[in-house]
């Protein structure tokens, strides 16, 4: 846990010098989507090509499923300590947005929000400005429709707007992403971008054959999984787009850009270095919680970089502020640990561990474990060598472990310890909301 932080191997000069920050995270996305983690079920020509000329890291995890995963990058804390229930983030919580506009950066979100109905939500935490499907209004329109791909129905800057002559969601935001980009290119700019792809329902894009332009939305919730491969293409497509905008403004070499997803894939069996591997969000698996993590930054990563150091979604809001050169204030404890010493080459400080705790309701029950890249500890006592046992099946028999497992176990054990009590009293039994 940081308490007060201070950019070490990286500070600005002065904001003109100040790299713009683009933070895409991919909704319902594993990592055995991706061609460079040797996904083969899907083309993802854009992120493989990042990948190639920067860096991706083997060990990112997520929160098992999406309010949570949300809560936590954008605050840098875990939620065993601020986490409040699904579709919430608690109003008085700091977010790297914050940090970032109060040191001058221009501040937009576009996307998917789901972190509080308020129509002013999204400037309450920070951004300047925002497009969002899900923020104010739920997920299917009057007529039960799903409203976030066909004809979408989204909120610009708090205010309802819906579209209805064949345009395409995902478009939508990504169109308003980068206008703002545009707008923006004079000054250090930061855009969250929490997509609206590849969650179901799983429906054609406009680059399927079976396109239909007036559509009202899908009524069924999950949809044809036979339609995920184009929503996994066309989302790699939409990360190309901003980028070819950063291209065309002469400015993409003075932005770093990070890819992720909020959790595993729903659902859905991809073929990953000749082997099925099917999603498993909601899980406390790697199937639910393994993400891409891909950072690109010419000129300042260097290409072809592959990290097995650990990774979680506490560790973003450092990593931004000290790219930005900006110092999280000592009042703000945080749990994430910057990884921009590895972006940058460097050895850096990695983890040893990473802790997870998970309850979508954020009631009691909350499932709980520490791990390290290759084992893990359940607070219920159970252990697992996930390298070899990744749908956790067999756990090991603590009474005969081998020195160094003995060692690990004593590690991640200590971790489980040391946040056994950090629940704070104000959201103890807090109750799902119906």
């Amino acid at each position: 846990m940081i308490a007060g932080f201070a950019p070490a191997s990286y500070v600005c000069a002065d904001q003109a010098d100040r790299p713009n920050i683009i933070l895409f995270m991919a909704d319902d996305l594993g990592c055995e989507t991706i061609g460079a983690y040797g996904g083969e079920s899907h083309a993802t020509p854009t992120l493989d090509r990042m990948a190639a000329t920067g860096i991706r890291f083997e060990h990112c995890y997520a929160q098992p499923l999406c309010t949570p995963s949300r809560a936590k990058i954008m605050t840098g804390i875990y939620n065993v300590r601020n986490y409040v229930r699904f579709g919430v983030l608690d109003r008085e919580q700091t977010t790297f947005v914050h940090l970032l506009k109060d040191a001058g950066y221009a501040t937009c979100v576009v996307g998917k929000w789901q972190l509080g109905k308020q129509d002013d939500s999204a400037q309450h935490f920070g951004f300047d400005e925002s497009c969002l499907w899900q923020n104010t209004r739920g997920h299917t329109n009057k007529k039960g429709c799903d409203s976030r791909f066909e004809n979408p129905s989204v909120e610009i800057n708090g205010k309802p707007k819906d579209y209805r002559n064949g345009e395409y969601g995902p478009d939508v935001v990504s169109d308003y992403a980068c206008d703002f980009i545009e707008r923006n290119k004079d000054k250090p700019f930061l855009v969250y971008y929490p997509m609206i792809l590849t969650h179901c329902p799983f429906v054609p894009t406009p680059d399927s054959d079976e396109w239909d332009p007036k559509s009202p939305g899908s009524k069924t919730y999950r949809g044809d999984p036979k339609h995920f491969s184009d929503m996994v293409t066309y989302m790699d497509k939409i990360v190309g787009k901003l980028a070819t905008k950063l291209d065309d403004l002469d400015i993409r070499d003075n932005t770093l850009i990070l890819f992720t997803g909020d959790n595993g894939t729903d659902r859905v069996t991809s073929t990953i270095n000749g082997k099925p591997f099917a999603g498993m969000k909601g899980s406390m698996t790697d199937g639910g919680t393994r993400v891409a993590l891909i950072a690109s930054w010419p000129g300042t990563i260097a290409k072809g970089q592959v990290s097995d150091d650990i990774v979680d979604f506490s560790d973003f809001l450092p990593t931004m502020c000290e790219a930005a050169g900006v110092e999280v204030p000592t009042k703000l404890t945080i749990d994430g640990k910057s990884f921009l010493p590895q972006l940058l080459g460097k050895e850096g400080t990695p983890r040893d561990w990473i802790y997870i705790w998970y309850s979508r309701g954020g009631s009691a029950g909350a499932k709980v474990f520490a791990r390290n890249q290759r084992y893990k500890l359940y607070r219920t006592g159970k252990f697992y060598d996930v390298s070899y046992d990744a749908l956790e099946k067999m756990p090991l028999n603590v009474e005969v472990l081998g020195d160094d497992e003995k060692q690990t176990h004593a590690m991640l054990q200590k971790a489980l310890d040391k946040y056994e009590d950090a629940r704070p009293a104000h959201l103890m039994g807090k109750k799902k909301r119906k």
